[in-house]
């Protein structure tokens, strides 16, 4: 069961209903494949990998709701973990964050193929065959806290071009995922550096914000115009004014959390820049964490402080 974090943001968005897509066209639950009848690669969109994050329905929801359809290729629209999604209480918004455990911790060969059942695991490894056909994927997500949106590459040169070309959000953070878990987006040849299947994963902002439907919205579109899936002429109409030139993040790697007593020195929100090599940004029961370099960016702190999850990325600006 999901950990009980105390919500301390306004619920600034409404979770659509999802289930008219339930049946799809595909014979898995809420999974809709559309082919275009052209040669192109396979695209997959997905929204809902965590129930409480709410944007990426909204943006599979325009989508459908505009009626549009991929001009090459095969485009798959999927509500990952749906059961934790349909479960999302506005009164009580962090605990459908999933039903047994984070369904995006789960992507490894050996997990997937290990004997341990859960709901998430069920669903996924029902998930995986589209996953593992996909040339392309974008995963939207949001954030705990009220920070910057950013774009996770992954470590790859491959995916900061992917990121480049879809030009939002400003932020893009090339990482290595978590020590407690490998993400769907990370899933086999996606972080392979001589195949062209390539994804990314979209943190829209602080989850139930009202700048974050419509950034997803955004990131949707011009990821598949960028793909070529739909037209420069489908999406004109829906995109808002040229976005700023992107900012980029190299991530030297996660904290990983020790014990039950870590805790931070500040309220971090993310995003600060620590100037100093060596300095105590946390605790670890007695340990002292402290920054390896000059310049470090504290990326994404965690509210959710327990043994084996990541606390915060540290990470470095480069050139993109």
């Amino acid at each position: 069961m999901t950990p009980r974090v105390k919500n301390e943001f306004p619920i600034e968005l409404t979770a659509p209903d999802i289930t008219a897509y339930k049946a799809g066209n595909t014979g898995v639950d809420y999974v809709t494949t559309l082919d275009s009848g052209a040669p192109g690669p396979h695209v997959m969109v997905t929204a809902a990998v965590h129930g409480n994050e709410i944007c990426g329905p909204i943006a599979l929801d325009y989508f459908y709701q505009n009626d549009l359809r991929p001009r090459i290729g095969k485009l798959t629209l999927a509500f990952c973990n749906y059961e934790a999604y349909l479960g999302f209480d506005p009164e009580d918004p962090t605990v459908s964050r999933y039903v047994d455990e984070d369904f995006n911790r789960v992507w490894s060969e050996e997990t997937l193929d290990g004997p341990r059942q859960t709901q998430e695991l069920i669903r996924a490894r029902e998930f995986r065959p589209f996953v593992a056909d996909a040339d392309l994927l974008l995963d939207i997500h949001s954030m705990q806290k009220k920070t910057d949106p950013l774009m996770l590459s992954g470590p790859l040169p491959k995916g900061r071009e992917l990121a480049r070309g879809t030009q939002v959000p400003e932020i893009v953070v090339s990482d290595h995922g978590h020590a407690s878990g490998k993400r769907m987006r990370d899933y086999g040849d996606f972080i392979n550096p001589n195949s062209p299947k390539n994804s990314l994963l979209v943190e829209c902002g602080q989850h139930w914000e009202k700048a974050c439907g419509p950034l997803a919205i955004e990131t949707m579109l011009r990821f598949l115009a960028h793909t070529e899936t739909l037209s420069a002429e489908d999406v004109a109409d829906h995109l808002g004014p040229t976005p700023p030139p992107q900012r980029f993040i190299e991530v030297s790697g996660p904290v990983t959390i020790t014990t039950d007593n870590f805790r931070f020195v500040e309220e971090y929100q993310g995003f600060e820049v620590i100037e100093k090599e060596g300095t105590i940004i946390a605790y670890d029961d007695d340990k002292e964490i402290r920054t390896p370099y000059d310049n470090c960016v504290l990326i994404m702190p965690s509210r959710r402080l327990g043994p084996g999850g990541s606390a915060v990325r540290l990470g470095q600006f480069i050139d993109g």
